[in-house]
């Protein structure tokens, strides 16, 4: 079977990609998780949360991510009202620290066979239930895939007949604001963006995420780990400018 990549731009003012939650206080990881994309491109196809089996189908899938705008991780509170113990008495009111990124901006790249790819993509163009990245009230600021032929060309988004790493590599870069595009151009020597990529635990310097969605069923949310390598590559001339040499 031919293998693909889907390309999506994780694009929106506040983001919040889950990985730990102790008690009152509610982390974010610093791009998306494994277990937040599978999650979002379950509720484009429609996948109930209990199908354990669609989910699973979809977490097998490679990801990778690339870092085209860092984030800036801010924590709000939220106060729940009426909380009861662990034996239903003593009602109180809950403070909790929920952190989040604002202004981030990642490419997230999905590696599998053309005709997965192919569906995922139609999904995500219209898909069952609305799209949100970690809460619901965190939706995209721009199109996850570009529709228009003139910017899908200029960003790059959809299925692609290359390589995962090929795309993270060469992918036109998704910033689109002028004022961060200058800022570049000012920095004197290379730029790099950092990428997370799914990686065998052989290879070497490889690390541990526990974002490898097993279940997410009412009351039965089940995890485990995945090795992810960490690395960069280098923003050249070609990726700022939108000329994607791999189309």
């Amino acid at each position: 079977m031919t293998t693909a990549t889907l390309a999506l731009r994780i694009d929106a003012p506040m983001q919040s990609w889950g990985v730990r939650s102790r008690f009152i206080n509610r982390y974010t990881a610093m791009e998306p998780t494994k277990s937040g994309l599978v999650g979002l491109l379950g509720a484009a196809c429609g996948v109930e949360r209990g199908n354990d089996v669609r989910i699973q189908e979809l977490a097998a899938l490679r990801i990778g991510v690339r870092v085209d705008r860092e984030g800036l991780l801010e924590r709000d509170f939220h106060v729940t009202q009426d909380v009861p113990n662990t034996e239903g008495r003593m009602h109180r009111t809950v403070v909790s620290d929920r952190y989040y990124l604002a202004d981030a901006l990642f490419l997230a790249v999905i590696e599998g066979t053309a005709d997965t790819l192919e569906r995922l993509e139609q999904a995500v163009l219209s898909p069952h239930w609305p799209l949100f990245f970690g809460r619901k009230s965190f939706v995209p600021g721009a199109p996850l895939i570009e529709t228009d032929q003139w910017r899908r060309r200029r960003w790059g988004t959809g299925v692609r007949d290359k390589s995962l790493e090929e795309t993270l590599k060469r992918h036109p870069w998704l910033e689109n604001r002028d004022e961060q595009r200058t800022e570049v151009s000012k920095i004197d020597g290379d730029v790099w963006l950092r990428t997370v990529v799914d990686a065998p635990a052989s290879d070497h310097g490889t690390e541990l995420r526990h974002d490898y969605p097993e279940s997410f069923g009412e009351g039965d949310r089940r995890f485990r780990s995945r090795t992810v390598r960490s690395g960069h590559v280098r923003l050249d001339e070609a990726m700022i400018n939108g000329v994607d040499p791999c189309s």
